[in-house]
């Protein structure tokens, strides 16, 4: 069977990514953010029934982390009200959505991987409202995947990766925060394996439930800065001369960070049979990819 697929936030990095591997599995509608308003309830409920769609799939989030503890209603909004929605339409259409969250709904604590089973506690506004999309979800009875990641790049939009390259250009030195961990996750890697769950077909009822889905490894923020550049350098990219390890507390931020975001794999690879790249070949395939222009 072929899919109508309803996706969502189709200029973010996960979404621009997910029309492309999607397409090949179905009629893929990606409405812009004017014709799809996720901060309107009613309208999204609208347009979810003139489609009809086999198939709903949301990447579309409200991401600033830092502006959602001074606008907490709109994080809600779009990261709760609407997944609610969502899965609401989706349960009475008797289909299945897929839908991505984040490592922010844990504390941070510890240095143990976190499993899907684990408890909650989100340590700021962002991660509040993603739970409580998460929630919604569940509480709405639908068939539904819910996929948290972490550390989210790509060759668009904004993210670590393209920061660090612009930094780089621009300063001689530069310090970054050495004592979170967790795994930087290309979008292209969230967009293929994903595909390869819906091209697997599976019993949605059967395998319903919370996923983590990251590439492989985990580093460090600085870490990754290190990577970046070591590879931005062999391409005859300007560096910082200068990268310094710090301390969170040496890099305050309006929300608070988790310290630990390392998000155990098991229960993906046993159910879908899915090993995701590490997260140094899913950079350099990046970098492969922004070179190509």
């Amino acid at each position: 069977m072929q899919h109508t697929i309803l996706l969502t936030g189709v200029n973010g990095q996960v979404g621009f990514e997910l029309q492309r591997t999607l397409q090949g599995l179905g009629t893929v509608h990606a409405p812009q953010r004017a014709a799809l308003d996720l901060a309107n309830p009613d309208a999204l409920r609208a347009a979810v029934r003139a489609l009809r769609p086999t198939l709903i799939v949301n990447p579309a989030a409200y991401t600033a982390v830092d502006k959602a503890e001074s606008e907490p209603e709109l994080a809600h909004a779009i990261n709760a009200t609407a997944p609610q929605v969502l899965a609401e339409e989706a349960k009475q259409l008797g289909i299945p959505l897929i839908h991505y969250s984040t490592d922010y709904v844990y504390s941070g604590e510890g240095e143990t991987p976190w499993r899907e089973s684990d408890p909650v506690a989100p340590p700021n506004v962002y991660g509040a409202s993603k739970l409580a999309g998460e929630e919604a979800i569940r509480a709405s009875g639908c068939q539904h995947l819910i996929l948290r990641t972490s550390w989210v790049y790509g060759p668009r939009g904004k993210n670590f990766l393209l920061t660090m390259l612009k930094l780089g250009r621009e300063r001689d030195a530069l310090n970054i925060v050495a004592d979170q961990i967790g795994a930087p996750t290309s979008s292209r890697t969230i967009a293929t394996l994903t595909g390869h769950i819906v091209a697997g077909r599976p019993d949605w009822a059967a395998v319903s439930g919370t996923y983590h889905l990251v590439n492989g490894g985990t580093t460090s923020w600085h870490g990754f800065a290190e990577a970046i550049f070591a590879l931005a350098a062999a391409q005859g990219d300007k560096v910082p001369a200068t990268l310094g390890a710090i301390a969170s507390e040496a890099y305050p931020t309006p929300a608070k960070r988790p310290k630990n975001s390392r998000l155990d794999l098991a229960k993906l690879k046993a159910t879908f049979g899915l090993t995701p790249p590490s997260w140094q070949d899913a950079l350099a395939l990046c970098f492969a990819e922004l070179k190509a222009g």
